[in-house]
């Protein structure tokens, strides 16, 4: 057997590392809780700096390892020289500069978006550096995503992989390199952002520092690594376009491996792929599997048994789960969520499955961007894959069948396999199986499927609606 390879996660809610062989076998795990709350919007970058040395620590007593690699939730942290941050971290729902951009005149706008093949404003990199005051902008030499961020903490160099650039709007994405000239336009200095690598590129090696902090071997290679949900993505697709990946977290992450050449379905962002010279469309919706979290925190536990008892449509209750604004396909960042139709005979189950189907009819809003057709399968991954009663509800609601992966920290396997193809160990799809082993078929019911083929058009009038109430909500995006 070769040497192992270590993974880390970085997700809003928690680190996890673990030490990971070429044959798909975990041999040890590390767990850290972040404190972060489900928006997405801010961190404190040393803090999580200092979770993933202590859940780094947790696995290094293993057998060396050959490679090391990280998937992170994407966002911004601006550095000094001596890799200090100079403000909080930025976070996947991070407003500052959003105002800023769209401030901007059209035709830059225009250019700005087809470039970084993006439908939309959001925040990033860009919008930061936007509305940044003159003696601020001074002190930031590099801006980079938090999983560059910690790359630069652990081997002292400043890299970020394809797909991470793609989302600071600053990277002109089919050439895989930065939008120079229109930095230039913005009188922005292109020596703020890192030099780009595949994913899979051996990018740096762990410092003595580092190594002195978490015990792992110095000199081990540290691979570029890329966003959480583009890693996951990766590794259930391998190299198939005949199906949509789902990573179904906080956010639920969809993307669609593009046949070479075809367009980008209207709404979908275009990002790199993990393979080389390939891209997939997608995107993430915005907060769905954090809404469910948020409000089983105020209801309480209830038995998956008793919300599957609960039929179609939770008797008449409607839940819109955009807390933090409306992403792909929508792209409406001042959306908020609602719950409509309460009445007193309503239970905490009832609210929670409503809570569950409004956020696979958010799902099912992109899928339908992504395969108009409506035939091609999901495969499913995440938080939504650990539950039998939730991956039903998934494919009733979406009247398409599921690949359920065993695995549902498939972002932790997929930094693995980032890992292990740095070092040589194995090609994409022959890493899948591996991994992840055979996947599980779940089929739509038939009658369920059409009562929810009923409820979709009421649910997506409802979500309209709350679309249109946005004006007056508070601006958080200075």
């Amino acid at each position: 057997m070769s040497a192992p390879v270590i993974a880390v996660d970085v997700g809003t809610s928690a680190v996890r590392a673990a030490t990971v062989t070429s044959e798909g076998r975990l041999l040890d795990s590390h767990h850290i809780r972040r404190p972060a709350g489900v928006g997405g919007e801010y961190f404190d970058p040393d803090a999580l700096h200092r979770d993933v040395v202590t859940a780094l620590a947790g696995v290094a007593d293993g057998p060396a390892p050959a490679a090391l690699a990280i998937a992170a939730h994407v966002g911004t942290v601006a550095v000094d020289t001596g890799l200090d941050p100079v403000d909080p971290g930025g976070g996947w729902s991070d407003p500052r500069g959003v105002r800023a951009l769209h401030a901007l005149d059209a035709a830059t706008v225009t250019d700005l978006l087809a470039a970084s093949g993006r439908p939309a404003l959001s925040g990033g990199a860009l919008a930061y550096l936007s509305q940044l005051d003159p003696d601020r902008a001074g002190r930031v030499h590099a801006v980079l995503s938090p999983k560059d961020f910690l790359v630069a903490r652990l081997t002292g160099r400043l890299a970020t992989d394809t797909v991470s650039a793609a989302y600071t709007l600053a990277s002109e994405v089919r050439s895989r390199s930065w939008n120079g000239a229109l930095l230039a336009r913005l009188g922005l200095d292109a020596a703020l952002f890192p030099p780009q690598y595949e994913p899979t590129s051996v990018v740096g090696s762990l410092t003595a520092e580092a190594s002195a902090a978490t015990g792992l071997p110095s000199g081990l290679p540290v691979v570029a690594g890329g966003p959480d949900g583009s890693v996951g993505i990766g590794l259930l697709l391998g190299s198939s376009e005949e199906a949509v990946a789902d990573v179904a977290g906080t956010t639920d992450v969809m993307g669609r491996l593009l046949p070479r050449d075809a367009a980008v379905p209207e709404g979908a962002m275009l990002n790199p792929s993990v393979l080389p010279g390939r891209f997939v469309a997608g995107g993430a919706t915005g907060l769905t599997g954090g809404a469910v979290s948020s409000w089983r925190a105020l209801v309480g536990p209830v038995e998956d048994e008793r919300l599957a008892e609960v039929p179609p449509g939770a008797d008449g209750l409607t839940v819109v789960p955009a807390m933090t604004g409306a992403r792909f396909p929508r792209w409406r960042p001042d959306t908020r969520g609602a719950v409509l139709g309460q009445r007193p005979e309503h239970t905490p189950a009832h609210l929670l499955r409503a809570a569950q189907e409004a956020a696979a009819l958010t799902v099912q809003e992109g899928l339908d961007r992504l395969d108009p057709s409506g035939t091609l399968p999901v495969i499913l991954a995440g938080g939504s894959a650990r539950s039998a009663t939730l991956a039903q509800l998934r494919a009733d609601v979406l009247s398409r069948r599921l690949w359920v992966s065993p695995e549902p920290d498939v972002t932790l396997w997929g930094a693995a396999a980032l890992a292990l193809t740095g070092v040589g160990e194995g090609a994409p799809d022959t890493l899948r199986s591996r991994l992840l082993g055979d996947l599980r078929e779940v089929r739509p019911h038939p009658e369920r499927s059409a009562r929810y083929d009923r409820l979709r058009d009421h649910w997506r009038q409802v979500h309209d609606r709350v679309d249109g109430m946005d004006e007056g909500t508070p601006d958080r995006s200075r």
